[in-house]
């Protein structure tokens, strides 16, 4: 049970996620659905992660700002996220649409969280508690937001420890002792600006285990901002909260940091997806789902349990429904209602699964295999999405090909074989 303090009450607070853009770096994942309804550790979709963080915390008024391929993620939040008329609490869609004063979908973060102050003003509330759509993490907002309370802060930006050579790709704080940001840079590379931006450690009374003093603090695009001077900051015309909007108040508002030392893994790309499924297929995975103190919650498929034949398995993680005959399968994680045929042998792969079960009266396409993988077939370091089929005897591998390729029915992408969505492998085909 979550304890709030006398000071705040999480109707004090509305939580907005951002849905994200069009989700270049994960396509082909993202060719017909939006980056935070690509499916996630076999029976998620990656909304459910900042969604159940604030469920968690009992923040259930939120806002899920959306814009590009959303159908299905519509679909999967409307099945997903139902509350009873007591409870007060809502999970709630903003499409982007053009309005009378603006012609433009959402040009950036900030744009798409400026176009919605309408609606979030329906509501009464002191703070607003602005996520990303794609990250993986388990983050205690409660903490988050009682640290921004008793700071004094304005603004709170949610920063992560990363080592130099990685500051790249993010945008760095540069912080004073007592926490408040004094300085952001967005993507440094220069180490001697790099070094400009050092914390000093050993003064940050936060820490609950020690940094490596050569760390920068990260920005997570996590941020909790004060309700005024959340639209005060909004009435330019600033397009993102990183790029823009972050570096522009420093100077005339208190912005603090909070410094998270958890797991936390941007899942953008097609390689650091694959990386982080196939973690959770470890004896003691870096994101933990097994954690019944803080569950990630999802759409109630009510599907039997999985049945495995005359199989072998090893370090893989498989999700409900499922029928496994005869196959071997080694550090692979298999989705909802997959079907592997006798002899397959999957590795180092991430199977989403299907969509439904093929009846009689969904019966395959004219001369395509069932939904599934076929007898005798391999697949080795590949993400084969849903409701593909691949028939029988047939190769999988990125072995002897560039990292970046196209094929008539699949991907390389960071060295990685992407089977899109209900693509048909005919029986015998090397890939």
């Amino acid at each position: 049970m979550t304890t709030w303090s006398t000071t705040l009450r999480p109707k004090d607070v509305l939580s907005v996620i951002l849905g994200g853009g069009a989700g270049t770096r994960l396509f082909p994942l993202t060719k017909d659905r939006a980056k935070p309804a690509v499916p996630l550790g076999g029976k998620y979709r990656i909304v459910d992660i900042p969604i159940s963080n604030c469920l968690n915390a009992d923040l259930r008024r939120i806002f899920l700002l959306t814009q590009f391929n959303s159908s299905s993620l519509h679909r999967h939040v409307q099945d997903s996220y139902r509350f009873d008329n007591f409870a007060h609490g809502f999970v709630e869609i903003l499409a982007a649409q053009q309005r009378t004063e603006s012609e433009s979908w959402y040009q950036g973060t900030a744009d798409a969280v400026r176009q919605n102050l309408v609606h979030l003003g329906d509501y009464p509330h002191r703070l607003v508690l602005i996520l990303s759509g794609d990250q993986l993490y388990r983050m205690n907002f409660q903490l988050l937001l009682e640290r921004h309370v008793a700071s004094g802060a304005e603004v709170t930006v949610a920063t992560t420890p990363v080592r130099p050579e990685a500051a790249h790709a993010f945008g760095i704080m540069g912080m004073a002792p007592d926490g408040r940001v004094v300085r952001f840079v967005e993507k440094p590379s220069d180490p001697a600006v790099q070094a400009s931006l050092r914390a000093d450690w050993s003064r940050v009374e936060e820490l609950e285990e020690p940094v490596d003093p050569d760390a920068l603090p990260a920005s997570m695009g996590i941020y909790v901002f004060d309700r005024a001077v959340l639209a005060e900051a909004l009435a330019g015309a600033e397009a993102d909260f990183g790029k823009h909007v972050i570096p522009k108040i420093i100077g005339t508002h208190r912005v603090h940091a909070f410094q998270y030392q958890g797991y936390w893994e941007d899942i953008g790309t097609i390689r650091s997806f694959y990386e982080a499924n196939l973690d959770l297929c470890a004896p003691l995975p870096k994101f933990n789902f097994y954690d019944a103190t803080s569950p990630v919650f999802t759409h109630a498929r009510y599907l039997p349990g999985t049945k495995i034949i005359k199989s072998r398995i090893e370090q893989s993680v498989i999700a409900d429904g499922c029928i496994i005959n005869d196959a071997v399968i080694e550090h692979s994680l298999v989705g909802v209602r997959a079907r592997i045929e006798a002899g397959a042998t999957i590795r180092y792969s991430l199977l989403m699964g299907a969509d439904y079960y093929e009846t009689p009266d969904r019966a395959p396409p004219m001369g395509a295999p069932p939904i599934g993988i076929g007898q005798g077939t391999s697949i080795e370091r590949a993400i084969v999405d849903k409701n593909a089929r691949i028939g029988d005897s047939v190769r999988i591998s990125p072995e002897g090909k560039p990292p970046h390729f196209d094929g008539p029915n699949f991907y390389v992408r960071d060295g990685i074989v992407v089977v899109p969505k209900n693509a048909v492998i005919p029986s015998g085909s090397e890939i």
